[in-house]
């Protein structure tokens, strides 16, 4: 009798990983997801899950990578419209601001952030990267809206870099559920700047 095959102990695909902690921060906030919790999820030990990622800033590190290319590819397609540039940076701003209290997405980048004051130099350096993505995107499409003509002529480098900090203030207050902010106020808010500031 030929004895059957041995089963191979095959770790999850990183992807799945990544997406079960992203829906364990989504459901249940940082404070639920665990190593030991996440491992069951995926059908691994925590020691597995430590061999791969070595600690959890790195796991959180990793899926706000990934779950930024995700926003990426979303914002790469917008940005390609043949629309108005200013329905496409009203577009830009919708992306960027939270869902609303708690966000995942939003919920991951405070804490990865905040987590990065003793982070080294290669975790800052992915980090500079994610903001370099969005910042770059910004140039281009307030670059192209003033050499259309859309907008007034402003130093789109510049602007972009004030445009965010404005955003990330804004994004903060809604993640965090600051009483008296929504998503919908501030949505009004920064397309009432952008009207003054570039029309």
């Amino acid at each position: 009798m030929t004895p059957a095959p041995r089963r191979r102990n095959t770790a999850p695909p990183r992807e799945e990983v990544l997406a079960a902690a992203m829906a364990t921060i989504a459901e249940r906030g940082l404070d639920g997801l665990t190593m030991a919790g996440l491992g069951r999820d995926v059908s691994m030990s925590s020691g597995h899950l430590l061999y791969y990622f070595r600690t959890k800033d790195e796991l959180l590190l990793q899926t706000l990578e990934w779950s930024e290319g995700r926003l990426g590819a979303e914002r790469r397609e917008l940005l390609a419209r043949q629309t108005p540039v200013r329905e496409r940076l009203d577009a830009y701003v919708d992306l960027y601001i939270p869902d609303g209290h708690r966000d995942p997405h939003w919920t991951l980048w405070l804490e990865v952030w905040n987590r990065s004051q003793n982070a080294d130099a290669d975790a800052r350096a992915r980090q500079v990267a994610i903001e370099g993505a969005w910042h770059r995107d910004l140039v281009a499409l307030l670059a192209e809206g003033v050499s259309r003509g859309e907008f007034r002529a402003v130093d789109a480098d510049r602007f972009a870099t004030r445009l965010r900090a404005l955003l990330d203030g804004f994004s903060i207050h809604v993640a965090i559920g600051l009483p008296g902010t929504d998503r919908g106020g501030i949505l009004t808010h920064v397309r009432e700047f952008l009207d003054e500031a570039l029309g």
